[in-house]
């Protein structure tokens, strides 16, 4: 039986015999494709090539094993994961390529030889689908696939399939083309003597899958949904090789396979629970529901442990925004589920991690190269989330001990959404903790606060673009290294419509201007003919090119420019970027080798470079930093650049390479010195042009990730000069102290004695308050009331409201209304039998009561504060804590 990792091999030794070059993995996520946040298909790092922007050059012929995330769009498959046996959302994509060499029947021809020949899988198991056609495409049924398919299997092994399942489209727009899918019918011998497999193909059942697609890429769908035929036919084929191991190895489950095993053999070891173990039911089968849920929770775990893990070796950490939000997502789905169904209150994930690199290191190595970076990301947002969850248990708790107070048993549906959205709760965790206390959720007003959600969402980034309206024919070409003026004309443009706005995207055969990629903004300026300039307010990069983005067209789409580059900002965003790479370079000289690029931004005023390190960095070593970076611009060290260099060339000139970047086989080097690194960004032409460089701040952006913030040049001067000003406004302020430091520290001395001496009359004062309110207090059904507003100090007035507590340790509500800076605040204390024996909660009753002035607050059962805005209604806030303690 073959392993998953020597199937992996055969399959690229396989193509390569036949002529296939075979390619490295593109990163799973996608940094400079505005279309898309994640590669989900085999063909994503070949779109230039398929749109025709790009020559494929020499190799024509090409195989690899892609890293796919299908979690978002209309590839997303995450609900799916753990609760059947082949959706994934981290998967891995086998493909072999043809651009514009052979078409149908040789991918047709080399699907049936691997398959059969190579892995032995049985024909009679094997079912293939061709596209029926559509009438209202003009299209008629793939005859020419089917006759190649009839030279391998039996007519009745040939299926015909409509638009849905056998027509492949990139999206609304863009390159598509019929397919042909491979099925394979795993089941046992008796029951496929029950029904034919051909029966089963496309209605989703487990046993009967599809391994592998074949698309005929052969036309392009324009905006107006009609069809036009691509100059170039290409193939693109994907075979799921989670799939296809799991037939190899005679498994029923895409996780019986030693893909998933040893992760899952680990989560057991972890866990003390069992996977797939049959467990005494009761009479109604609690047992097996049970172990059902422990089984999915393993899946799921094992699942998301690898799409999260390959997301952060290629450079996506989780975060709150587009495709880090959609990690952190995976990974809290995995926390609820080892939470909730394998009793693991604290970090678990992160254990896991080194058993997936012993797997899978040696195919991806970026994974063993970045483990501990992994795993103390991994672990720290466990233990953040954990966090989270806790609260909104918590929460969830306040809320159903609401409904037990008003005899309810239906958590109304904008509570359970504000869990979803606030803590991550899913709906099904909030039902699961309010049906084990014996209360239902409304599903259908969760649902309809989830719509609004999604329209908000679906409104802000809409994008609607226009077909590609062609000019003339040819490719473009960047001259932005050398020039920044340069003559062109129009090539091509499309309309663009978001937010209600119009704009046009325009592409140039010749440019100057620098596409936004790499952390480095977009170059602006304008298009200048004889009769008019048009601005170009940014570029952008698409398929490997510059999207030049206009707010109008110019009237003669046909006339000869000069595509001008704003060099104000050009000089400011170079010298950032350059800035970078030596601050890069410090890094590793101060801190040490192990320090990694992990994301940079740099405009004309902003440098901002984040790397991995695991703590914090010390003054005195960012000064190191500082020293040794302004030392390199003081030598005026030049730009030394290599274009199209073959990349192990590269590698020899000591040039360092990201991790998360795709690079082809020849490659931009920019050296300043002993810097040197891989990069297609615009550089200053000398370090002496950025002038001088200041670190601002040093912070931590997640666990292990640090980011740095600096200044050069102009910016730098205007720093200092702030800096100046403010010692010498100080310096007037204390009578021009020579000494400022000694007679700031004089003045902080005298504030600290004076504040002691404030503290220790206000002690007095409370004690003095204390004693008279206690006096006064009222009586109420045997309950000691004491309520009253006073100026005092938030800090005074919690110390009086324990100190009352102190003295009457039963039967006591104290509710003190204070003034401090003309701000109200709201102080209450409950003793703990008024909190155990009647139910009420300080933190809930001052919410309420703090509306009254304008404000907010929480805190515990027995104590909570609140502070709010409006001085007029502390007096009726007292009260209101008074009335809803209900004595």
């Amino acid at each position: 039986m073959m392993t998953a990792n020597e199937v992996r091999e055969s399959y690229k030794k396989f193509f390569e015999a036949k002529g296939h070059k075979i390619v490295a993995s593109a990163p799973m996520v996608i940094k400079d494709d505005p279309t898309l946040m994640f590669t989900n298909a085999g063909m994503n790092q070949w779109k230039d090539i398929i749109l025709g922007t790009k020559d494929p050059g020499m190799d024509v012929r090409r195989v690899d094993s892609q890293k796919c995330l299908r979690v978002s769009g209309k590839h997303n498959d995450l609900e799916e994961v753990g609760h059947d046996t082949y959706h994934h959302t981290m998967f891995e994509m086998l493909g072999n390529w043809s651009f514009g060499d052979y078409f149908k029947e040789g991918a047709i021809d080399y699907a049936w030889e691997y398959l059969v020949d190579v892995l032995h899988l049985n024909p009679e198991d094997l079912y293939v689908t061709v596209f029926e056609g559509s009438k209202e495409e003009g299209l008629s049924r793939d005859d020419e696939a089917a006759s190649y398919w009839a030279k391998h299997v039996p007519a009745d092994h040939i299926i015909n399939g409509n638009k849905h399942d056998n027509f492949w489209e990139m999206g609304d727009t863009g390159p598509c083309g019929p397919c042909s899918e491979i099925h394979v019918d795993s089941r046992t011998p008796e029951e496929k003597a029950k029904i034919s497999g051909r029966d089963l193909v496309n209605h989703d059942d487990p046993q009967v899958i599809e391994i592998w697609n074949i698309v005929f890429m052969q036309y392009n769908r324009k905006s107006d949904g009609s069809l036009e035929s691509l100059p170039m036919h290409v193939i693109d084929t994907g075979m799921g090789f989670e799939r296809l191991v799991r037939m190899l190895q005679g498994k029923h489950s895409n996780y019986d396979t030693d893909i998933f095993q040893p992760i899952i053999k680990e989560i057991q070891n972890l866990s003390g629970k069992k996977y797939g173990f049959t467990t005494p039911t009761g009479e109604n089968g609690e047992g097996k529901d049970e172990q059902e849920k422990i089984d999915i929770a393993m899946r799921v775990v094992a699942d998301h442990l690898r799409a999260v893990a390959f997301s952060i070796a290629d450079g996506q950490l989780p975060s709150n925004a587009k495709a880090g939000y959609v990690i952190r997502r995976i990974l809290r789905r995995a926390v609820r589920y080892s939470y909730t169904f394998l009793d693991q209150k604290s970090a678990f994930l992160y254990k896991l991690l080194a058993v997936l690199v012993q797997e899978m290191g040696h195919a991806f190595p970026e994974i063993a190269a970045q483990q501990e970076l992994i795993t103390r990301v991994i672990k720290e947002e466990e233990d953040s989330f954990l966090r989270t969850l806790e609260k909104g248990i918590n929460l969830l708790n306040g809320d159903m001990d609401e409904l037990k107070a008003h005899g309810q048993k239906e958590l109304d549906g904008t509570s359970a959404f504000r869990l979803f959205d606030t803590y991550g709760f899913p709906l099904d965790l909030t039902e699961l903790i309010c049906r084990e206390n014996g209360y239902t959720v409304d599903e259908k007003g969760f649902n309809e606060e989830m719509a609004k959600q999604k329209a908000r969402a679906r409104n802000a980034a809409v994008v609607e673009s226009g077909d590609w309206e062609i000019i003339k024919d040819g490719e473009q070409n960047f001259v932005g290294y050398d020039y920044t003026e340069y003559e062109c004309s129009i090539l091509r443009y499309r309309k663009v419509t978001q937010k209600k706005n119009t704009f046009y995207e325009l592409v140039l055969d010749n440019t100057p201007f620098y596409g936004e990629m790499g952390g480095q903004v977009g170059d602006q300026g304008s298009l200048v003919s004889e009769n008019e300039t048009i601005e170009i307010i940014d570029t952008k990069r698409e398929n490997n090119q510059s999207i030049h983005i206009v707010k109008q067209l110019p009237k003669d789409i046909n006339a000869d420019f000069m595509a001008c580059v704003d060099i104000d900002k050009r000089d400011g965003s170079a010298a950032n970027h350059t800035a970078t790479h030596l601050l890069d370079y410090a890094l590793k000289q101060v801190l040490g080798d192990h320090i990694e690029q992990k994301g940079s931004y740099v405009d004309a005023t902003t440098l901002r470079f984040d790397f991995s390190h695991f703590q914090k960095v010390t003054d005195e070593e960012l000064r190191k930093v500082e020293m040794l970076v302004n030392s390199m611009i003081r030598q005026d060290l030049p730009l030394d650049e290599h274009r199209e260099t073959p990349i192990e060339e590269a590698k020899e000139l000591g040039a360092i390479a990201l991790f998360g970047e795709k690079y082809g086989d020849k490659v931009r080097v920019v050296r300043f010195g002993p810097s040197c690194e891989f990069c297609g960004g615009i550089h200053a032409q000398s370090t002496g042009r950025i002038g001088f460089f200041k670190i601002i701040s040093e912070s931590s952006v997640a666990a292990g990730i640090r980011r740095i913030e600096a200044l050069t040049g102009k910016a730098c001067e205007d720093s200092i000069y702030a800096i100046q000003d403010t010692i010498t406004s100080l310096k007037s302020m204390l009578n021009n102290s020579k000494d400022l430091t000694a007679t700031l520290k004089k003045f902080i001395d005298e504030h600290d004695e004076m504040r002691k001496e404030i503290e220790k009359f206000q002690a007095q004062a409370v004690e003095r308050i204390k004693g008279e309110l206690i006096n006064k207090a009222k009586e109420v059904n045997g309950v000691k009331v004491i309520n009253a507003v006073l100026p005092l100090e938030p800090s005074a007035a919690k110390d009086l409201v324990f100190k009352l507590r102190e003295a009457i340790p039963e039967n006591l509500v104290a509710v003190i209304g204070s003034t401090s800076n003309d701000k109200p605040l709201l102080t209450v204390m409950f003793s703990d039998d008024m909190v155990n024996d009647h139910a009420l909660n300080a933190g809930k009753i001052i919410r309420e009561a703090a509306k009254l002035i304008q404000g907010g607050g929480g805190g515990q059962p027995h104590y909570a504060q609140a502070g709010g805005k409006n001085l007029d209604g502390i007096n009726a806030a007292v009260d209101k804590v008074i009335e809803l303690a209900n004595l």
